[in-house]
């Protein structure tokens, strides 16, 4: 294959602000998330040092910050607080409410419903974050994953109590089926409650599943998607050689997620691949995974961390440049979802479409999935 030493030159900033799903916020294109602001999980940094990566990001016009009542134990939320006390109205704070934070900590007693998607849970964390916080409102407020244990209805009419009462002005949901997205946003238009304006889901180079279920999803009921986990736990930075990786140490996610990810000889091919585009365009592998990411259908603000003020300039340049149609589909074939990978009835697709017609036009926010996974051979 000839190489490509051009890409498309199209500059973003992060005061190219984007709105998110449907609402009128405005947001950055990327979103700057702060789980690294605290010490208390080991992978963070100081409040010194956080403080860096908050600054950098924000005097580039970035307004879009994301944290969790239970980032750092709490940690995140106060750092972020003190550093946006002066400048609340300029920021856009999302905060996240379901994990239990009594579970984290060693000796302490576990409070069963201080954790959960549950009414009570919802009020006493929300309380605790503002505490954190020292706010009056989030902007944001996210269900942080559906438990299959508090019935839809009782968690979209206490998320829209919250929004009614002003501590709340929008809500969202991360790490959730399709099927409940999509009862939990129909309930909530037929009883004209709060919807979910955005969807925090796992999005990457190496895990394409959220194109199957939930990009249409979103699609159709106009809710924005912010994906995490866009380079793969590090796996897509290319700083991991087949070599290197036997000396990773694995006590703590990250580490762990990698080994995993380097077990599977398909996810070497695409870092191979990323590692190709990147020398050929002059730009680190990260920035080529990040503009993937960026230029796929129905994203809105990819999430970002760092540990550093330096590592974070390194993902802004993303924003940069925008990868050419040739290098997205060679991005796109060496990491397409083959074999067992599709699931029915995304594999049957090919031969739906023989039963009514393959030249007939579909909707363009359906095109993703009607048209990319055509596997009904293998059948």
């Amino acid at each position: 294959m000839a190489k490509d030493t051009s890409s498309v030159k199209t500059t973003r900033s992060l005061d190219d602000y984007v709105l998110l799903g449907r609402s009128g916020l405005r947001v950055s294109p990327l979103c700057l998330g702060t789980t690294t602001f605290g010490e208390q999980w080991g992978i963070g940094t100081n409040k010194e040092e956080a403080k860096k990566i908050f600054d950098l990001y924000y005097e580039k016009g970035g307004n879009f910050f994301d944290t969790a009542n239970t980032y750092n134990l709490g940690e995140s939320e106060r750092f972020l607080g003190d550093y946006v006390s002066d400048k609340r109205s300029d920021v856009v704070i999302a905060t996240k409410y379901t994990t239990n934070e009594t579970s984290m900590i060693p000796n302490k007693k576990l409070n069963p419903n201080f954790g959960g998607n549950h009414r009570k849970s919802l009020v006493e964390n929300l309380d605790e974050s503002l505490k954190r916080l020292n706010m009056s409102y989030v902007d944001i407020l996210y269900v942080h994953a559906f438990e299959y244990r508090t019935p839809i209805e009782e968690i979209m009419r206490s998320l829209d109590d919250v929004v009614r009462s002003g501590k709340v002005l929008y809500i969202a949901v991360s790490d959730v089926p399709s099927w409940a997205l999509s009862r939990s946003n129909t309930i909530a238009e037929l009883r004209g409650w709060s919807p979910f304006i955005g969807l925090q889901s796992r999005y990457n180079l190496l895990d394409r599943s959220l194109e199957f279920d939930l990009q249409p999803a979103c699609a159709e009921l106009d809710v924005g998607i912010l994906p995490w986990g866009i380079v793969a736990e590090g796996f897509l930075t290319g700083k991991y050689t087949r070599e290197s990786i036997a000396n990773l140490k694995t006590n703590n996610y990250r580490g762990q997620s990698v080994t995993s990810h380097a077990k599977d000889e398909k996810n070497w091919e695409i870092l191979d691949e990323v590692i190709a585009i990147s020398k050929e365009i002059g730009r680190s592998p990260v920035q080529v995974a990040m503009n993937w990411t960026q230029q796929k259908p129905g994203i809105t603000s990819s999430l970002i961390a760092a540990r550093s003020a330096t590592q974070l300039e390194e993902n802004l340049k993303s924003l940069e440049f925008k990868l050419t149609p040739e290098q997205m589909k060679r991005l796109d074939d060496v990491s397409k979802p083959t074999g067992r990978e599709i699931l029915f009835p995304y594999s049957f697709m090919d031969k739906l479409n023989f039963g009514f017609g393959k030249n007939i036009q579909v909707p363009s926010k359906f095109e993703p999935i009607a048209t990319t996974y055509n596997y009904g051979s293998l059948y």
